[in-house]
């Protein structure tokens, strides 16, 4: 008999690749703008287009308006920016749409944990829309109840503060230490589900946290999904070996 009764799961990085994904956009958007005109070598157009980002974080909605406007003047004459724009946008919805794809064993595995009686949901940051947007276009929506996804934005609530988790476990009628949060981030996943009870379970797959400490060790680390599983039947969940 398991103590767990759901388990939350971020989204960028733990779900699907962020890292891999956002490279191959950015590039179709380079690549798209030097198209229709742009006359900015292609590597010098990324990097300024990776430090926008950065500077203005991933949410800002107008990272290629700011992109034109850090580029030499010369570089737009005769040009209308908007084309410009609107080229970059399209190239990185097409992108979107056409490699935005979760871990092949995050899929796989959800498959499995759905046919348990745990309850399935998601905490993450972001805005709200954009942030649904990627679990339908990772067509992993039907693993997760509506009602457990908790998106900062929409919240009110940003991580790391606490609050965000305990929201979902009251919304919920859940005490923190029967829920479990599965996440990549040390800092703003692992370090407020600690300090509110929750199993911790770091997700190590990619290397962007790789140098990262939190304030606190997660209860568990993964390198994949499949740990995920093997993790949950140790703790007497009866996750399912076959489908």
């Amino acid at each position: 008999m398991s103590d767990i009764r759901a388990v939350f799961f971020d989204i960028d990085g733990t779900l699907f690749s962020t890292v891999e994904f956002a490279s191959r956009a950015r590039a179709a958007s380079a690549d798209a703008m030097i198209e229709v005109g742009l006359a900015v070598p292609r590597d010098d157009l990324l990097e300024e287009l990776t430090e926008v980002v950065r500077e203005f974080s991933s949410n800002h909605e107008r990272h290629f308006d700011k992109l034109l406007l850090r580029l030499p003047r010369r570089t737009l004459k005769g040009l209308n920016p908007a084309v410009i724009i609107a080229a970059g946008i399209v190239a990185y919805h097409d992108t979107k749409t056409s490699l935005l794809e979760p871990f092949e064993d995050a899929r796989e595995v959800l498959k499995r944990i759905d046919k348990t009686d745990l309850l399935l949901g998601i905490i993450t940051e972001g805005l709200e829309v954009k942030q649904a947007e990627k679990l339908i276009r990772l067509r992993l929506l039907e693993h997760f109840e509506q009602r457990a996804i908790f998106i900062s934005h929409q919240v009110g609530i940003s991580k790391p503060n606490p609050k965000l988790y305990q929201r979902a476990c009251i919304d919920l009628n859940l005490r923190p230490s029967e829920c479990m949060y599965v996440g990549d981030n040390p800092t703003m996943d692992i370090d407020p589900a600690n300090e509110i009870g929750m199993i911790t379970v770091q997700v190590q797959r990619e290397d962007r946290y790789r140098d990262v400490r939190g304030a606190t060790s997660p209860d568990h680390v993964i390198q994949n999904f499949w740990d995920l599983s093997e993790l949950l039947r140790e703790r007497g969940v009866q996750v399912p070996e076959v489908l």
